[in-house]
């Protein structure tokens, strides 16, 4: 059977968007040497694409992984592993600073039996004494969603050995440039692939990378769910990869600038980026991450949350929106915006206050996105 991807010999510089749903059988003999896994092929899209398969091994070469598999939705693919690995009676670790939208798979994951702990990333540096005999799994971003605080990913590792569990990071902020949880000790990697992986708000995907054990598992919830990435989407996928370094390491610059900017301004508290010096976990993200610290910022504006929205209302650059790791820079109020998922009194449990302000970074020239943010600010009484 021809690869679908080189139908002449020689390899397109852009790989072919196969639509196909099914594939037609040369004879059962092919049919046999796919299903039992002998040679690669094609059957049916939610088993597999080649479009998808081919983006699904890039990503995983840039996490320095065995391999990665793709899904529909960043959501997705963190619900595809608590699928995979965890069962009733089991405990899961949990940080108050994740994607709000966990707060909700994690109220399904009770309702089937999971015991579920939550606790706040300033309480990492004692993880092990918050696990329990049945922790199965612990479960972590760094940089934080939205505060940007910084979770030592090694520490965290010999914390889960204690007890046997498996560690899970979600890279979204800090993207594979800058961080490699899995050289780090993770034995998973996540990413919203909707974000800097794709990077221009047209598409929505999800990433799992690790061991070809662990692709094989995920890949067996993948297909039976059916969270196969489509063609066309990885296709959107791949073409932001091409470009992926040169807009981190553009967003990272920016961020570093904007955050000495926003660090000496008195409209301005509580600033959290972890390559500042002054930032609490400036020392272990120096440690962990390597060329730059990613794009994103969360401060405090003003007085309340009326001063964080006519801060942003007075934006003419920066897109009110939410989303991250694009091109435009864009900011929002997590409070009203993505910890919406969580009850009032849970969104700020953890340190999130009404005027906190989430700013993604883009490739605008730095001035320009500093004069933006200095006009806005400096419009406050």
């Amino acid at each position: 059977m021809s690869d679908p991807l080189t139908p002449y010999g020689n390899r397109p510089m852009v790989t072919p968007i196969v639509h196909a749903v099914n594939y037609e059988y040369r004879d059962f003999e092919v049919l046999r040497q796919i299903t039992d896994g002998e040679i690669d092929g094609y059957t049916y899209h939610r088993d597999d694409n080649p479009t998808v398969r081919t983006v699904e091994k890039k990503i995983a070469e840039m996490e320095m992984a065995e391999d990665c598999i793709l899904c529909t939705s960043g959501m997705a693919a963190c619900t595809m592993v608590f699928l995979t690995y965890l069962k009733s009676g089991d405990n899961l670790v949990l940080f108050h600073d994740i994607y709000g939208a966990n707060y909700k798979v994690s109220l399904i994951l009770e309702r089937l039996g999971v015991d579920v702990t939550w606790l706040d990333a300033d309480q990492s540096p004692e993880l092990a004494k918050h696990l329990k005999p049945n922790t199965t799994m612990i479960f972590l971003e760094s940089p934080t969603n939205p505060l940007c605080k910084t979770v030592d990913i090694a520490a965290a590792r010999l914390a889960a050995d204690k007890v046997g569990a498996m560690l899970v990071v979600d890279n979204t902020f800090a993207t594979p440039l800058h961080q490699n949880p899995l050289k780090l000790g993770a034995r998973l990697v996540i990413h919203s692939a909707t974000k800097a992986l794709g990077g221009h708000n047209d598409l929505m995907a999800g990433a799992i990378a690790g061991s070809k054990e662990d692709y094989d598992r995920l890949w067996f919830t993948r297909q039976a769910v059916g969270s196969t990435l489509d063609a066309y989407s990885a296709s959107l996928l791949e073409r932001g990869l091409k470009t992926f370094v040169l807009r981190e390491e553009r967003m990272a610059s920016n961020a570093m600038m904007v955050a000495e900017f926003l660090s000496g301004h008195g409209k301005v508290s509580r600033l959290r980026y972890p390559g500042l010096e002054s930032d609490p976990g400036h020392k272990v993200a120096r440690r962990q991450m390597h060329g730059g610290f990613g794009g994103m910022l969360a401060f405090d504006v003003g007085d309340d949350i009326e001063d964080a929205k006519k801060f942003i209302s007075s934006l003419k650059l920066v897109y009110h929106a939410v989303s991250l790791g694009c091109t435009e820079s864009l900011v929002c109020i997590p409070f009203l915006t993505t910890m919406l998922y969580l009850p009032p009194e849970r969104r700020t449990i953890f340190g999130v206050r009404k005027n906190t302000v989430r700013l993604s970074v883009g490739v605008e020239k730095a001035e320009d996105i500093i004069e933006d943010l200095r006009q806005a600010l400096d419009g406050l009484k």
